[in-house]
């Protein structure tokens, strides 16, 4: 059963690890997005729209599955430990 907390723990901080990631890589898209550039056609205005739009929709998803993690370490007496380490 420790090694299940343990794995729960690594899977909640590499999931946060990602979701950060994620989160950072869209917003350089929107902001290369939002700076006017006389290059841009339409469907690169698309593409980079699209493209943040699914790092942040990622982004979001790998949030949920961390806490997910999280309350799972909640519900079992070892995953206390790990939690109250971080």
């Amino acid at each position: 059963m420790k090694n299940e907390a343990k794995h729960l723990f690594e899977k909640m901080v590499d999931f946060k690890r990602f979701a950060i990631s994620m989160l950072a890589v869209g917003s350089f898209f929107y902001i290369g997005l939002i700076i006017p550039d006389t290059a841009n056609t339409v469907s690169d205005l698309y593409i980079m729209a699209g493209s943040s739009s699914a790092f942040l929709f990622g982004s979001i998803l790998f949030f949920i599955l961390s806490k997910r993690c999280r309350s799972k370490l909640n519900e079992t007496d070892e995953g206390q430990e790990y939690l109250m380490r971080k």
